[in-house]
């Protein structure tokens, strides 16, 4: 998606092994998770990883943005960010839980 230079609505590229689409490439996605700098001290099952009011204040980006490279667009790769920064390159994703 990076050739594009801009972002495309969801479902424009067939979905993955898993039913998802367009995992990587449009936006930087925030996870739940705070920042930390290693992954000392990480879950090690699905559980978010927080921390303290005092050390939440930058949040985990994963998954690349359509600014980006096509090898920096992969879930492996994650980046930091003030949790209070806005700009065209970093969103979300909503998901549920199918019955």
């Amino acid at each position: 998606m990076a050739s594009l230079w801009k972002t495309v609505p969801v479902g424009n590229y067939p979905s993955n092994a898993f039913g998802l689409h367009d995992v990587h490439g449009n936006v930087w996605e925030w996870v739940e998770d705070c920042w930390h700098g290693s992954y000392t001290g990480a879950p090690s099952d699905t559980n978010v990883w927080t921390g303290t009011a005092s050390d939440c204040s930058h949040g985990v980006l994963r998954g690349g943005s359509w600014r980006d490279s096509p090898w920096d667009e992969r879930s492996a790769l994650r980046r930091r960010d003030d949790i209070e920064a806005r700009n065209l390159n970093n969103g979300f994703r909503i998901v549920r839980t199918l019955p």
